[in-house]
């Protein structure tokens, strides 16, 4: 049986805290710099040219790709054969968010209750998210989301009889009202099926997903595909202010459902669509 000590778990979650921040994921930055070759709108030109100066700039001087570094979300995938010595695993990570955020001079932005909104000064709590698994493993995904984006999100429990059509349909209204407050070009995570909650959390996984890497269910690559050219057929451009591109990319999970039920959540991300993985 495989033993990790969590100061191991806690100082790799400071490091990837830092990282996200700073380092876009390579299929990100290679999205937003052929959007800038196809974009025909001079101004949303011009918008994207100076997005991706933002990136080499933060990257050059290790500093923060935006001003909201986030509220923490992850995704822990670990082993039940896999032992963790010298305390929890919850309190490592806690721990690992609290000194990324120090020692990386992020910005702190996580209030201790929602309507007395009391900064806790340290980013924390994180939203944690387990599966066990067989083995020994620990896979850590580390996404720190900013709420200018998260706030033009939104579920709804449609029913099965709108089909998929309902769902493309929903999708679209809600890149349409949220893009143009969510600093586009956005990434679309989409989460399908499940329960009210488990729809959220498939649609926020989503995101981390490659862009490019599409589902392999046939009938949802095609539903990627449809929304993309749907949503970028919207005008919104970057920033809103008009262009072709509204969206980088779109990701649809499924899971099995309920005969009685189709829920469907969006979860809009702004193109700073931070993320990072180990496995410890």
């Amino acid at each position: 049986m495989r033993e990790i000590n969590v100061q191991k778990i806690t100082d790799a979650v400071a490091e990837m805290c830092i990282e996200a921040n700073i380092n876009l994921t390579e299929d990100i930055q290679g999205a937003m710099a052929l959007a800038m070759t196809r974009e025909k709108s001079p101004n949303g030109q011009a918008i994207l040219e100076t997005m991706l100066e933002n990136l080499e700039v933060a990257q050059k001087k290790q500093i923060p790709i935006c001003q909201d570094t986030g509220m923490v979300v992850v995704f822990v995938t670990f082993g039940q054969d896999l032992t963790i010595v010298g305390g929890t695993l919850e309190d490592a990570i806690q721990q690992g968010v609290e000194k990324g955020y120090r020692e990386g001079y992020l910005r702190k932005s996580v209030v201790d209750d929602p309507f007395t909104r009391t900064n806790t000064k340290t980013n924390t709590p994180a939203v944690i998210h387990y599966q066990v698994v067989g083995g020994d493993g620990l896979h850590i995904k580390l996404m720190p989301k900013g709420f200018g984006s998260e706030n033009t999100s939104a579920l709804k429990m449609l029913k099965p009889s709108d089909g998929i059509k309902g769902v493309e349909d929903f999708v679209v209204e809600t890149v349409e009202k949220g893009a143009p407050n969510a600093c586009a070009p956005t990434i679309i995570g989409v989460g399908v099926g499940g329960t009210f909650e488990k729809a959220a959390i498939m649609a926020k996984e989503a995101l981390s997903r490659p862009l490019g890497q599409r589902s392999p269910k046939e009938h949802v690559r095609a539903l990627e595909e449809i929304l993309l050219e749907r949503c970028n057929n919207l005008g919104v451009g970057p920033m809103g202010l008009g262009g072709i591109t509204t969206v980088l990319g779109v990701n649809v999970e499924t899971f099995p459902t309920h005969i009685a039920g189709l829920p469907v959540a969006v979860n809009i991300c702004c193109y700073v669509n931070r993320h990072v993985e180990r496995e410890l």
